[in-house]
């Protein structure tokens, strides 16, 4: 069995400056028009979600958001005045479904504080009523994404069950049709035994994209197959939320973290797949802005390998048979 990734998560800016290397000194500056062309490349090439990874970006010492809010200033640089509802235009014209990002409403690198501030979520729920108010009407607008993660030690966190549980509350409150995803990490060292199971029947989510870690080094091509096998049958166990993958399209240039997100080798493409296809419902990857560019792209950002990489994986999916 060999799946196609069938969505990516987009920014308007890369969170981890060393890692944007790349993609931020030029999708700042993307024109209405280019970012529209970025999200159509997508459709092109078979995805249908979009996971925005970030409404808003806070750091220690500045913050910006990325629709019309008091929260935080709008970016000054942004050639693109009003990003979200660009997005949103753009995936309704393609028929995609996006996962707005409830964060980051505290900086980025603080996800156990966020999660438990109540400062953070009084401010995550304002906005959250405001991106829905503004941007409700469209059609691509599917669930919530929540970005402030923990790592899963073993087994989730109680404080993470109930991050999430409190932010679904509330999304249920705007509009009970719309979704829920998470993407957790930890993936390598989780135990899918019957507490894991218990705690997934206590978290309402509607998704789980377990990150399968290749990318940051943590775990291999041979061993992520055990790894969702196993959540697969702990999911089927708890009867509540749909598994699906964060697979990472990526490599690093140099040091993990502390270096350019760069294009990883097509043939561990290929084993990422074939390891998880059958297992997860779908598989989305972390992603496709940075990493692959449509040939003749008028909305090039990325790697100087990202538009052969592209090609790479076209080929690969014919290949297969699942074009």
């Amino acid at each position: 069995m060999f799946k196609k990734i069938t969505g990516s998560w987009f920014e308007f800016t890369h969170h981890n400056i060393p890692e944007g290397k790349y993609l931020n000194p030029v999708c700042r500056h993307f024109s209405d028009e280019q970012w529209e062309a970025k999200i159509a490349e997508m459709a092109h090439i078979g995805m249908k979600y979009l996971v925005l990874t970030c409404s808003a970006l806070a750091y220690e010492d500045k913050a910006e958001i990325y629709f019309d809010s008091d929260i935080y200033p709008a970016p000054v640089d942004f050639a693109c005045k009003n990003p979200m509802e660009v997005m949103f235009g753009a995936a309704d014209k393609y028929d995609m479904k996006i996962f707005v990002s409830v964060g980051f409403y505290g900086p980025w690198t603080h996800s156990y504080e966020n999660m438990t501030s109540e400062t953070v979520k009084e401010t995550a729920f304002g906005a959250m009523k405001r991106m829905y108010e503004l941007f409700g009407k469209h059609p691509s607008f599917y669930g919530w994404y929540y970005p402030d993660e923990t790592c899963i030690d073993g087994h989730y966190d109680e404080n993470f069950i109930k991050y999430c549980n409190a932010y679904s509350a509330h999304s249920h409150e705007i509009d009970p049709g719309l979704k829920t995803l998470i993407a957790p990490y930890g993936t390598c060292i989780l135990k899918a035994d019957d507490h894991f199971v218990d705690q997934l029947k206590r978290l309402d989510v509607d998704i789980v994209a377990y990150q399968d870690e290749i990318g940051v080094r943590k775990a291999t091509t041979e061993q992520t197959g055990g790894f969702f096998k196993a959540l697969r049958e702990a999911h089927d166990k708890a009867g509540r939320s749909a598994l699906w993958a964060d697979m990472e399209l990526f490599e690093f240039e140099g040091d993990v973290y502390h270096s350019a997100l760069i294009p990883a080798a097509i043939e561990r493409l290929e084993k990422q797949i074939e390891a998880i296809s059958p297992y997860v419902d779908e598989i989305l990857t972390y992603e496709y802005i940075g990493i692959m560019n449509e040939p003749g792209t008028i909305a090039y950002a990325g790697h100087p390998d990202s538009v052969d990489y592209y090609r790479q994986y076209e080929k690969l999916l014919k290949a297969k048979g699942v074009r």
